[in-house]
């Protein structure tokens, strides 16, 4: 039995992602932030259960311990960046910073630690949070901003193939 409706696509609307408005107008990109995983706050509880047993059998002199467990939690909640349309914002746990798109020359992941935000000037910025393995997450948000070097891979790969097979093959020829 088929219905007497025909399929018609949706018309766009405020709240699709064609990157205006009703009005027109070019509506502001979303900030997204790029964050330690909230999972490493159990490690944080366990590094809280492994230092009560000391601090609380001689609390006058390793109370302090408790210091470590609190520490761990403001950094994980702490440390993050900020992906929007006028450039990044990072975080922290003793400062912020704003940088804007066109301060930023690229990205580069140092084989330790957090990428870092090459600046025109010469100088560099710690983006916090943020690994190679986020590298797409940020490429995507970034609105292009920042290219994403595993999109340009399967460009590569299709016009290997699209090209003529006899020009790339040499058949062997026998001399006689």
């Amino acid at each position: 039995m088929s219905s007497p409706h025909k399929s018609v696509p949706p018309q766009s609307s405020s709240h699709t992602a064609d990157g205006s408005n009703v009005d027109g107008a070019a509506v502001e990109q979303a900030p997204y932030v790029i964050r330690i995983t909230r999972l490493s706050l159990v490690a944080a509880f366990m590094l809280l259960i492994c230092v009560s047993f000391p601090a609380l059998g001689w609390p006058a002199a390793l109370g302090w311990l408790f210091l470590l467990p609190i520490g761990v939690t403001v950094w994980i909640l702490r440390n993050q960046t900020t992906v929007t349309s006028s450039g990044l914002e990072t975080r922290s746990v003793f400062a912020a910073k704003s940088i804007p798109w066109t301060d930023i020359k690229g990205v580069r992941f140092p084989k330790r630690g957090w990428a870092r935000a090459d600046l025109i000037s010469g100088k560099e910025s710690v983006l916090p949070a943020v690994g190679f393995d986020r590298l797409q997450e940020l490429a995507e948000a970034s609105g292009g901003r920042i290219p994403d070097p595993y999109a340009a891979v399967p460009d590569v790969v299709e016009s290997n193939h699209d090209s003529d097979p006899e020009e790339n093959s040499e058949s062997p020829r026998s001399s006689e």
